[in-house]
């Protein structure tokens, strides 16, 4: 790859994140490697909308600890993807780096598309009198 290719790629990333709420938090895993002990917590969020979508988001070391990271949290995670692979398959994990509340229990998502819902609009099908047959 050319090293100004690389410069325009990484002036093109922008931070991810996503809000929801934490559908189910999984058991946290631990254990020991050429770097010591470590922590994963992987938590299943539920975003909002027509069609909800649940995303597996996994926390390492201290990061693991966070107590917004609990069932029925209305949260923001900031997070960063990473692909990798193994065997011939790629993988791709989505690791959580900054969880926030969200306030009112609801995620703002939801609250902005219906601040620009269209207007409703009243339908007229003709004549106004009451002249039906029944």
């Amino acid at each position: 790859m050319l090293p100004h290719a690389e410069i325009i790629l990484k002036s093109e990333y922008k931070e991810m994140e996503i809000t929801g709420t934490i559908a189910e938090v999984l058991n946290p895993k631990t254990g020991t490697g050429k770097n010591g002990t470590w922590k994963k917590q992987e938590v299943i969020l539920e975003t909002d909308g027509q069609y909800p979508k649940k995303i597996c988001f996994s926390f390492w070391g201290d990061k693991a600890d966070n107590e917004l990271l609990r069932n029925g949290s209305a949260v923001r995670i900031s997070f960063d993807l990473e692909s990798r692979e193994f065997n011939g398959k790629w993988y791709t994990d989505a690791k959580g780096w900054k969880v926030e509340p969200v306030a009112g229990g609801s995620p703002p998502q939801a609250a902005a598309q219906e601040e620009h819902a269209p207007p409703q609009q009243d339908t007229y099908y003709g004549e106004t009198s009451d002249d039906l047959p029944f």
